[in-house]
């Protein structure tokens, strides 16, 4: 039976190629998407544990961790917290650097434990009206301390250059907490997020749950996924993910279903002399079926070839290129493959049942 399924594949080349791509493309898009979900939410663990902190202090229900607003006059709420034992605000701004859009610039408190992290490399540390630049930014933008970068339409003289071994934050820029502020549109009241250093012997979910409870309207986090899902962003990737595994189904069966009905058709006087011959109906069945997972498996396979290149340009075409890296896992790779098998079995069932009502006389009576 085997030999018979890759003949019919193979006789009916461009069909099938069409059939498979059609599957393809269904497959390559649930495997860009779960990999760019799966980098967004390595970014926002990133961004939960600047500076090494154990979590960090975000505006419940922000739109995403980068649009959180919090006002500093909670920072001696938080710092009165038992479970803490050190606090830094930090305010982000993001889109505000020309020819690095997806850029970051830190605003921070001097002498805070995040920035006592950076390596400065060469120059100084940012003061007032000054910044800082990581040095993935310094050689793409090809600055050193004493040139000057344009941050949201404002010319800052470069102080000197950081390195921190995260490389979202070495292609950002590091700014006073006052002149962040300002780029951000914040009042002086105003930061992105608390990043906390817990006291010793209290664990992460303890201060998790204690900051929470304490401290009105905000929510501590302290894993990427938690950061994922607190974003409305996030929320609408893992949304597109869900539709696009449905419409992949539905099209992709439709599409193996009509491939295989046609197939059934022009093979109508086939099928029934190989019934005249001691083929069960189960048996045709399974002929059916073994040629739409055939042509399944072709779609699966160049999915994920496609797919896998897709994940890695679709940041890049969105503007992300440096601040989200897409992380392809293997239950991606695997649930897609899923997808794809799938689309050839459900695509199957209404060819097989069509198969199994063969009458033998009538259909060798046709032309």
């Amino acid at each position: 039976m085997l030999a018979l399924i890759a003949a019919n594949v193979k006789r009916r080349r461009a069909r099938t190629f069409l059939t498979a791509a059609g599957i393809a493309v269904g497959v390559a898009a649930v495997v860009a998407l779960l990999a760019l979900s799966d980098g967004l939410n390595r970014t926002a663990g990133q961004l939960v544990h600047l500076g090494n902190a154990d979590l960090a202090i975000l505006q419940r229900d922000a739109g995403d961790p980068t649009s959180s607003v919090l006002p500093l006059s909670l920072l001696g709420r938080v710092r009165a917290q038992r479970v803490v034992a050190d606090v830094t605000p930090v305010a982000l701004v993001v889109d505000a650097i020309p020819g690095a859009a997806s850029s970051l610039v830190l605003g921070l408190e001097r002498g805070g434990f995040i920035t006592r992290s950076l390596v400065v490399t060469s120059g100084a540390a940012a003061t007032s009206g000054r910044v800082e630049i990581g040095d993935l930014l310094a050689q793409r933008l090809r600055l050193h301390p004493g040139d000057a970068i344009t941050i949201n339409h404002r010319r800052f003289p470069v102080a000197g250059i950081f390195h921190s071994g995260t490389a979202y934050i070495d292609t950002g820029a590091v700014a006073t907490l006052h002149d962040a502020q300002v780029l951000a549109g914040h009042t002086p009241d105003e930061v992105t997020i608390f990043a906390v250093r817990l006291a010793p012997q209290i664990s992460t979910p303890r201060g998790e749950l204690a900051l929470t409870r304490n401290v009105p309207g905000v929510i501590a986090i302290s894993r990427p996924g938690q950061a994922a899902r607190a974003g409305v962003n996030s929320e609408l990737i893992s949304k597109a993910v869900g539709l696009i595994v449905v419409l992949a189904l539905i099209i992709g069966a439709l599409a193996v279903a009509n491939t295989m009905l046609a197939a059934i058709l022009e093979r109508r006087r086939e099928l029934a002399l190989l019934a005249t011959i001691g083929w069960s109906g189960r048996q045709l069945g399974e002929l059916v079926l073994g040629e739409a997972i055939a042509v399944s498996l072709l779609g699966t396979a160049f999915g994920l070839l496609l797919g896998l290149a897709a994940s890695r340009l679709l940041p890049g075409a969105l503007g992300l290129g440096e601040l989200i890296s897409p992380q392809l896992t293997l239950s991606s790779l695997g649930l897609a493959s899923l997808i794809g098998m799938l689309i050839g079995t459900l695509g199957a069932l209404y060819p097989m049942w069509r198969v199994v009502r063969i009458r033998p006389v009538l259909a060798l009576a046709q032309r």
